[in-house]
């Protein structure tokens, strides 16, 4: 992995866009391959690593704005936002980023936090309604 993300024993700290609750991103193997975990409180949700890269360069062509648009697995995501992206079945690994059933959702909560840690993006930080472009 050609990211510094942290390790179980040392994760990196994270805080949700609007700045109201932090949580931790990993990188652990599982089953031979490596995953994101992220750690948010006692739930523990695991993403595809290559979500960094792919949602990196869908902003980049994107060339603009992206509202966040954070929901839970079990409710749509509204279209035309980084959660509807990575739930896509049009994006690179052909729909969700999320590996964990039940807690797939969320992509639009804790990654772009994560991609703004790495100074691969910026993000406004709202109480509602935000947003990231690529650098």
């Amino acid at each position: 992995m050609k990211y510094n993300i942290g390790t179980k024993e040392k994760p990196l700290a994270l805080k949700t866009p609007p700045g109201t609750s932090a949580y931790t991103m990993h990188i652990e193997q599982k089953d031979g391959k490596d995953i994101l975990v992220c750690a948010v409180g006692k739930t523990v949700l695991h993403y595809n690593p290559a979500a960094i890269a792919d949602l990196h360069a869908m902003l980049k062509k994107h060339k603009d704005w992206m509202e966040l648009g954070s929901a839970d697995e079990q409710k749509p995501a509204k279209e035309g936002t980084v959660e509807a992206w990575g739930r896509s079945g049009s994006n690179p690994v052909g729909g969700w980023y999320g590996l964990k059933k039940g807690l797939r959702g969320r992509f639009g909560m804790y990654l772009p936090p994560l991609l703004e840690a790495l100074g691969l993006a910026e993000l406004t930080h709202e109480a509602k309604g935000n947003k990231m472009r690529a650098k």
